[in-house]
């Protein structure tokens, strides 16, 4: 049942004539008429008497009357309803995030967020596999990953290198490794999911297997391997930022190539009508990356 349709079956009773039904919408009689014949056709009833002069209600059309009163002024609370919170963050924002990233980046942004608008609420999933946004109505994904096509919409937010990092205490015993050729020779702990450690020379991707001492399925414990002093990791610059400040790790700097170069990205299910609590938390997610 179309509104535009009851909105045409309204007018008319209250109007007492297509005509004047057309005038008071704005309509040509033409599509008053048309309107009106859907209605009837999908309820299955005439809903008006019609005469040359005037048009009156039906039995079917009285029922009718006061449960389309109650739909179209329900439609209008809705629309009222949702038009308030356009220019404001409110609802449930629901975030999906990789675990370290959403734990050392985006929990901390979350107090102020809340403070700044109070009629917001966050649902907050972080998780290092990619779900599926559409299926479990998530807002907004950010993800840390060379992007697979898709119908999605991607955002990108702010760079975010591949790092190689290693605690200072495993690079004492061990030394720090200045080429690739030398870094086969150190203990390296894997990602699982990521195989191969990609750099780049020359303009030309190259690769090294990953396999070492220890791999594990999740970046926190690749991150927490590397600060025991296990070996030389592959995390991105934003998984380890804290630990490089503080200096419970040290970055490991090749001469001849360089990890790959990833991005922080922002993934929508689609580009129409974005909420505007999506829109207020990106905007404090990329002032904080660009700080």
């Amino acid at each position: 049942m179309q509104i535009p349709d009851v909105e045409v079956f309204r007018a008319i009773a209250q109007s007492g004539s297509l005509s004047a039904a057309a005038r008071r919408l704005g309509l040509t009689p033409m599509t008053v008429s048309r309107r009106l014949a859907s209605l009837e056709g999908e309820l299955g009833v005439r809903l008006f008497h019609r005469t040359t002069r005037s048009v009156s209600l039906t039995a079917e059309g009285e029922t009718f009357l006061p449960f389309a009163t109650t739909l179209l002024e329900a439609s209008e609370g809705a629309r009222i309803s949702l038009k308030s919170y356009a220019g404001t963050a409110s609802g449930v924002l629901k975030v999906t995030a990789p675990t370290v990233f959403g734990q050392s980046v985006i929990m901390p942004l979350i107090p102020a967020l809340l403070a700044e608008h109070p009629a917001l609420r966050v649902d907050l999933t972080l998780s290092d596999s990619i779900v599926d946004i559409v299926g479990l109505g998530i807002d907004v994904a950010i993800r840390i990953a060379t992007l697979r096509d898709s119908g999605l919409i991607a955002r990108p937010l702010a760079p975010n290198r591949r790092v190689l990092c290693a605690s200072p205490n495993y690079l004492e015993r061990h030394g720090v490794p200045t080429t690739m050729d030398a870094l086969l020779n150190h203990r390296r702990i894997a990602l699982h999911g990521m195989p191969y450690w990609p750099f780049m020379r020359g303009g030309e991707p190259v690769a090294m297997r990953a396999e070492g001492v220890f791999s594990a399925n999740s970046v926190e414990a690749v991150r927490t391997a590397s600060r025991q002093g296990l070996g030389v990791a592959m995390l991105t610059y934003w998984d380890v930022r804290d630990d490089l400040d503080t200096g419970a790790l040290h970055l490991v700097e090749l001469e001849d190539v360089t990890p790959e170069e990833l991005f922080i990205t922002a993934i929508l299910p689609t580009r129409q009508h974005v909420p505007h609590r999506v829109r207020v938390f990106l905007d404090h997610l990329e002032t904080v990356l660009h700080s």
